[in-house]
C-alpha cells in the first residue's frame, strides 16, 4: 500500500475482507498516517514498513501495488512501480494533467515485456461500482430505455476534507476540483453513454469554501460549485451539477439517464433506483431499493463509497488470476483527466473546448 492515508485505509479493510490475500508492505513518508494503518492490518500478518517508493520496490516481496498517495505524486511514484513489473492499481485520478497521464501510459507500454506476465493495470474509479449505479448501467444495457440521449449528474455534498499537509487545497496538487473530484463523473458520463466525448462547456468558481484559510501565506484556490455540460460523438449530451457547499441535503448524488424509450435514475446515497418506459404513460416508474448486502459488513463499516472498493478489489483480482485485462482501464484514466481538464479550461476561457485540444 503505498500511500496510507484516508483513502489507503479503505483499501486495507477491503483487502482484509478478501481470501487468499495479505498486506505485506506499507509506504508512506508520514508516521501518523502510518500509525493507523499498521491497526488497520491483522495483527498476526508480517509487515515491512517503508517511507520511500524506491525502498519499497528495492525489498519488493509484493503482486500488486495500491497506489493512494495524493494526486501530484502519482507520476513520480508510478514510473519506479512500472519499472518494478508488479500489477497496480492507481487510485483516482491518473495524475493532475492529461500530459502527465500519457506519460504513465508509454511508460507502461515500454515497461510491459519486463513486467509479470499479464500485468494488470487498474485505475480506482470506484464509482462504477456503487451498487445503485451499476444497476443504472445494466438498465443502461438492456436496451429497454431506447437510443440514450441525455445524461445528468448531481452531486451536492459537503467541501473538501483536511488532507494530510492540506495539500487538496490547491489545484497545483489536485489538477483542480473537476479532475481531483469530478473524474469520477466524467469516467461515468462515458460508460453510460458508451460514446466518446467532442466538446466540453463549464462554468464554475470559488465562492464559498476554504476563501479565509492561509496555508504559509497562500489563499486555496479549488472550485467549489460548477456546471459541465459535456457533447458526445453520438450525439448524445451530459451535465454535470456540483456543489461542494450543499452537506444539507440527503442524496449527495444523482444520476438521470434518459432515452427515447424511457428513463432510469439512481439516487446513490439512498440506495434507489427508479426505471419509467414511456409506453406505460405519464408518471409512471418502479422503484426499487439496491443495497450493497454483497459487501462484507467490515468494509462497510471502516470504508466510504458504499463499498465500492472492494467490489473494484475483487474484479481485479478474478483479472489478474484469469489473465484478463482490466475493467478500467489506463485509457479511461487519460479520458477522466483530459474531460476534468477541458472544463478548466472552458472555465478560464468562457468558451466551450473542443476535446482535441486537449488530446490533439
Amino acid at each position: 500500500m503505498v500511500g496510507t492515508g484516508m483513502i489507503g485505509l479503505e483499501h486495507l479493510h477491503a483487502l482484509a475482507a478478501l481470501p487468499d490475500t495479505q498486506v505485506v508492505a506499507l509506504c508512506d513518508p508520514h508516521e501518523p498516517s502510518l500509525s493507523k494503518a499498521r491497526s488497520a492490518v491483522a495483527a498476526s500478518s508480517p509487515i515491512a514498513i517503508h517511507r520511500s517508493v524506491d525502498d519499497l520496490v528495492a525489498a519488493g516481496g509484493f503482486d500488486v501495488a495500491v497506489v493512494a498517495s495524493p494526486n501530484h505524486t502519482h507520476r513520480q511514484v508510478l514510473e519506479p512501480l512500472l519499472r518494478h513489473g508488479s500489477h497496480l492499481l492507481i487510485e483516482k485520478p491518473l495524475c493532475i494533467t492529461t500530459a502527465e497521464c500519457r506519460e504513465v501510459i508509454q511508460l507502461e507500454e515500454a515497461t510491459r515485456a519486463s513486467a509479470v506476465s499479464n500485468r494488470v493495470v487498474w485505475v480506482g474509479l470506484e464509482y462504477r461500482y456503487m451498487a445503485p449505479t451499476m444497476r443504472l448501467l445494466a438498465h443502461a444495457r438492456s436496451g429497454a430505455l431506447g437510443r440514450l440521449r441525455m445524461l445528468g449528474i448531481r452531486e451536492h455534498r459537503f467541501p473538501f476534507l483536511v488532507k494530510v499537509g492540506d495539500w487538496n487545497r490547491f489545484s497545483a496538487n489536485t489538477g483542480g476540483t473537476l479532475v481531483e473530484k469530478c473524474c469520477h463523473f466524467f469516467d461515468l458520463m462515458r460508460l453510460l453513454l458508451q460514446s466518446e466525448p467532442t466538446r466540453v462547456y463549464a462554468s464554475g468558481a470559488q465562492d464559498v469554501n476554504h476563501l479565509n484559510e492561509r496555508y504559509d501565506g497562500r489563499v486555496p484556490d479549488i472550485l467549489d460549485n460548477a456546471l459541465v455540460i459535456v457533447d458526445f460523438a453520438d450525439g448524445s449530451r451530459a451535465s454535470l451539477d456540483l456543489c461542494m457547499f450543499a452537506e444539507a441535503t440527503r442524496n449527495e448524488q444523482e444520476i438521470s439517464l434518459v432515452g427515447d424509450a424511457g428513463k432510469a435514475e439512481a439516487l446513490v446515497t439512498e440506495g434507489v433506483v427508479r426505471v419509467g418506459l414511456r409506453k406505460n404513460g405519464w408518471f409512471q416508474c418502479d422503484e426499487e431499493v439496491v443495497r450493497a448486502d454483497d459487501v462484507p459488513a467490515d468494509v462497510l463499516r471502516h470504508g466510504s463509497h458504499h463499498g465500492s472498493s472492494w467490489r473494484e478489489h475483487v474484479a481485479m483480482q478474478a483479472a489478474i488470476r484469469s489473465g484478463t485485462t482490466p475493467e478500467v482501464t489506463l485509457h479511461d484514466g487519460l479520458l477522466s483527466v483530459a474531460m476534468g481538464e477541458a472544463a478548466h479550461r472552458s472555465i478560464a476561457t468562457g468558451r466551450p473546448v473542443m476535446m482535441h485540444e486537449i488530446l490533439g
